[in-house]
């Protein structure tokens, strides 16, 4: 019994062996033949494959058009952005520039006229009077700063005019650009009086100055002090056109103010030192 199955195991030994043995000999003879390509096949490549290739170029171009249709698009809202910052950084070097211009001129009105034994208090323009062919102006200071009425108004250049109305917060300056407004001025040079009055346009005249005087075109008029208006010395004019009439005692003269009534944009208010002081006073109590 014994040798039978010893026989039996034998054999399936041996017959595992020579399996394995075929197996790995028809691994070793194995061919990969290939197949030769077809007519129809080939056919098909030719035809197949440029439509690949453009399909592919399309799509290609496709994603390129995209990403720089999508990069333009960014441009130009960076542009956009950018132009933007450009523009409020030009207006705020603008405003800036504005500002330090307003200083250097305040700053120089506030030095002006040191010798005035008056306070001065800075004010600006805020508007013109067109009903009176702008020889009304107004500026942004009142009665609570210390303003009066018949307080005179200058600048650098010269004389402007005297407040002829008042509120809390505002005054009018008839300029000397009107007729009611009538300055006692002296020539320099000659020393002539005169009386300086307002006429059509943005000029003035000379009245009541005698032929005999002999003036010249360029002659500087100035205050004379006399009243109680204005300070004596305060530059009014030059003399622009004289004309002698053939009769009459007195000459036509023209005068051609010291102060650019177009390009008028801050004044000084001359007001005595007592009236500050109760004004001070009154805005303290309010």
């Amino acid at each position: 019994m014994r040798n039978l199955n010893f026989d039996s195991s034998r054999w399936k030994l041996l017959n595992n062996i020579m399996v394995g043995i075929f197996s790995l000999y028809g691994i070793a003879i194995q061919n990969y033949n290939v197949d030769e390509t077809s007519y129809f096949q080939k056919l098909m490549i030719e035809m197949l494959t440029p439509i690949q290739q453009g399909t592919t170029s399309i799509k290609e171009k496709v994603f390129y058009t995209f990403d720089h249709y999508v990069n333009i698009v960014n441009t130009s809202k960076e542009n956009v952005v950018l132009k933007d910052s450009v523009v409020k950084l030009k207006n705020k070097i603008f405003t800036l520039e504005e500002v330090q211009r307003e200083n250097e001129r305040l700053k120089s009105l506030l030095e002006f006229g040191r010798e005035i034994p008056r306070k001065k208090v800075l004010a600006q323009v805020v508007s013109w009077d067109s009903s009176n062919e702008f020889k009304v102006l107004r500026i942004n200071k009142g009665s609570l700063h210390g303003l009066t009425e018949m307080s005179p108004v200058i600048t650098m250049t010269g004389l402007v005019g005297y407040v002829y109305r008042l509120s809390d917060n505002y005054a009018d300056i008839l300029t000397i650009l009107d007729q009611n407004n009538r300055v006692d001025s002296i020539v320099v040079r000659t020393r002539t009086h005169g009386i300086v009055e307002g006429i059509s346009g943005f000029t003035c005249q000379l009245k009541y100055v005698s032929r005999t005087e002999t003036l010249e075109l360029g002659d500087e008029i100035i205050t004379a002090g006399l009243g109680e208006i204005y300070p004596k010395g305060i530059k009014i004019g030059k003399i622009s056109k004289i004309d002698k009439e053939n009769f009459g005692i007195t000459q036509k003269i023209e005068i051609t103010p010291s102060v650019d009534f177009h390009k008028l944009e801050e004044v000084v208010v001359l007001i005595e030192d007592q009236v500050v002081a109760k004004s001070i006073d009154m805005k303290d109590k309010k």
